[in-house]
């Protein structure tokens, strides 16, 4: 056996077979639309590492699928019925760049109410799961075996046996341990489960180990939905206040707007189970909806099954369109070089710029990575804030109380560029001046960074500092 590897032939099959592999790497990687810091990332790792680096990037290096683009729908142009030449949205830059990156224009007639705890968060959706007439579609990132993960099933479970139309997808990483037999009794009461996007086998169309729908969205009858943050765990909601669990926020929306994230949610259902998209839409009939409210949304879905980047270029145009405050809350910030440069732009040019972020996050590398353009924005005149102790998982971008933006997004690299991922864009001013107050009321419970150390422990937390940058196109 030692002789036959060592043979001169085999040796040289070998090293063509991993040339062919790597150029194969380094047509793929350049093919795509990639940030530079992406790009030289992943080619250190292919040059400096080979035998490692081009397997890795061959399995976790994808960010947009050709074939899905071709196969999978997202969401309707429009809702049947709903006039949006009025709309206030419709005037916005933003509204135009996110449409043109490939989601649909704002609608009105919907009313939104702002989730700002877990336990507010949990008694909406289990209100809404025991109220669903019809159907119930959730997606999430994270179902845990936890009593919170416990009790949804169940819920679930008995709505389906009542008759009720339940589909639940979960992402098949996200929920590695309770996406089979946790679920069981949901299936055998007759609801229907998916896993989005498995890992084995390597290759295929509905497999990826990188792909992963980080999307959080639960739509019942087609007419209510919640969005946000917020994963079906203890951590994230509960029905009673825990000590040790994330700050986190979403929404719950009514009317036209529920329709297109249920759209979103029916692509990503046909996708996973291989039902065709216009059998699922038939189901529905989006003429029947009322209208609830006076807000104003536009539905964003951004991922590798849409052509273009839509919340990467609206968070973009919105930066832009800042001419007194920019308020940024995320638990990661990894910005890349443009949404950077034009937040130090923003903040040399004396507009109020505050970002929010918790004092440690739950993945120390991406603290670490963050460092630098959290010191970069401090000397450029922007408020940077930290909110400890406990993870504070909250995402929201507020323009001039103008335009506000909610969802599953990080401020990071992944999640504007390789995830599934759903975001919702207001522009009624109610609403954004309500994300307002919830903004200003989280800034204070947070203190402003630290930055006295001692020369040991600068220098090694410059180190980690720039590994981490290093690493953060990759993460």
């Amino acid at each position: 056996m030692h002789k036959v590897i060592g043979h001169p032939v085999f040796e040289h099959l070998l090293t063509v077979g991993g040339v062919v592999l790597a150029l194969f790497a380094f047509a793929r990687l350049f093919s795509e639309k990639r940030q530079p810091g992406n790009t030289v990332a992943w080619l250190l790792a292919i040059l400096l590492i080979p035998y490692v680096g081009v397997p890795f990037y061959l399995v976790f290096g994808g960010r947009k699928l050709r074939r899905l683009l071709a196969r999978k729908a997202l969401v309707c142009p429009f809702v049947p019925g709903v006039d949006t030449s009025t709309l206030l949205g419709r005037t916005s830059p933003t509204a135009h760049t996110v449409s043109a990156s490939g989601t649909c224009p704002p609608v009105g007639g919907n009313a939104v109410q702002l989730l700002t705890t877990g336990e507010d968060a949990y008694a909406a959706l289990e209100h809404q799961i025991c109220a669903a007439k019809h159907s119930i579609h959730i997606t999430t990132f994270i179902l845990a075996r936890d009593d919170t993960g416990k009790r949804i099933v169940k819920l679930l479970a008995e709505r389906a046996r009542e008759g009720i139309k339940v589909r639940l997808l979960l992402d098949a990483v996200g929920c590695l341990f309770s996406s089979r037999g946790f679920v069981d009794p949901l299936r055998e009461a007759g609801g229907e489960v998916h896993r989005f996007m498995p890992v084995l086998p390597f290759f295929t169309l509905r497999n990826s180990a990188n792909l992963r729908n980080h999307r959080k969205i639960a739509i019942f009858d087609q007419h209510t939905a919640l969005i946000g943050g917020h994963n079906l765990a203890r951590e994230y909601m509960g029905p009673t206040p825990l000590k040790k669990r994330w700050r986190d926020f979403g929404a719950i929306v009514t009317g036209p707007a529920a329709t297109l994230l249920n759209d979103v949610f029916l692509a990503d259902w046909s996708f996973a189970g291989g039902v065709p998209l216009e059998t699922l839409r038939q189901e529905f009939s989006p003429q029947a909806l009322p209208f609830e409210g006076s807000s104003e949304l536009q539905v964003v879905a951004s991922g590798p099954d849409v052509a273009g980047d839509p919340l990467y270029e609206g968070i973009i145009s919105m930066i832009q369109e800042a001419e007194r405050s920019i308020w940024i809350v995320t638990p990661y910030f990894i910005p890349d070089e443009v949404l950077f440069r034009s937040l130090l732009v923003k903040a040399r040019a004396g507009r109020e710029i505050t970002l929010i972020m918790p004092a440690r996050s739950n993945h120390p590398v991406t603290d670490f990575a963050g460092r630098y353009y959290m010191r970069e924005l401090e000397r450029a005149g922007a408020r940077v804030l930290l909110l400890g102790p406990g993870m504070m998982h909250s995402k929201g971008i507020i323009i001039d109380d103008r335009i506000g933006l909610i969802g599953s997004a990080n401020f990071d690299l992944r999640s504007l560029f390789v995830n599934f991922e759903i975001g919702m864009i207001l522009y009624s001013p109610a609403d954004v001046r309500a994300m307002r107050v919830w903004a200003e009321e989280l800034a204070t419970h947070c203190h402003k960074p630290n930055p006295s150390q001692s020369g040991r422990t600068r220098i090694m937390g410059n180190l980690a500092e720039d590994l981490s940058r290093l690493l953060a196109p990759l993460l």
